[in-house]
């Protein structure tokens, strides 16, 4: 069934409906909330408040302005960004960490390293690049949807990647090689 005929069906009052735009969204906005917090629990809560304000506000939702998933990515976009408010926390790149079940103590040694290199290339970036980079390196998000969810034109999110990029080779020239492999290992 088409997403639009769900979403239909869920304003006119099936409830139900809304259930399969939720198996359809969880582990994605799952793993957008969770690579920007890595706490899982802080990251339940967080996924339901996504849910729970958007099953409430679909009522005002309009296709003609844009599509259900930029919708819901911006939801859980200032749904994180409440949470750091209220948590007086700046970056949530800073609260990234390699995560380890502690069975692999050399692992998670390299992976916390990697974790600071990156993090401290990030921080070089405007907040704004810094989100572009991770949602198109991290998210494996396209232009397009990038630009949907932070309101920004597309051609905007590419010159912004692109620059912050091109400040990443400048900087450190394996820069972008580390910031990927980061990037990689932690999804």
């Amino acid at each position: 069934m088409q997403e639009q005929t769900i979403i239909a069906q869920v304003k006119a009052g099936d409830a139900e409906g809304f259930g399969v735009l939720y198996d359809a969204y969880f582990e994605k906005i799952y793993s957008y909330l969770f690579y920007r917090i890595r706490d899982k629990g802080i990251t339940e809560d967080l996924v339901s408040t996504t849910f729970f304000k958007a099953i409430s506000g679909l009522s005002g939702f309009d296709e003609r302005k844009g599509n259900f998933s930029a919708w819901l990515y911006r939801i859980a976009r200032n749904s994180l960004y409440d949470h750091f408010r209220t948590q007086k926390i700046t970056s949530s790149i800073e609260a990234a960490e390699a995560v380890t079940d502690g069975s692999d103590v050399e692992a998670a040694a390299i992976g916390r390293e990697f974790s600071e290199k990156a993090r401290k290339l990030l921080e070089l970036l405007t907040p704004v690049q810094r989100e572009i980079v991770t949602m198109r390196v991290w998210d494996d998000m396209s232009y397009k949807e990038i630009a949907a969810i932070t309101g920004r034109s597309e051609a905007s999110c590419k010159v912004g990647f692109h620059r912050a990029m091109a400040k990443l080779k400048e900087v450190a020239p394996l820069a972008i090689l580390l910031l990927i492999f980061f990037c990689t290992i932690s999804s």
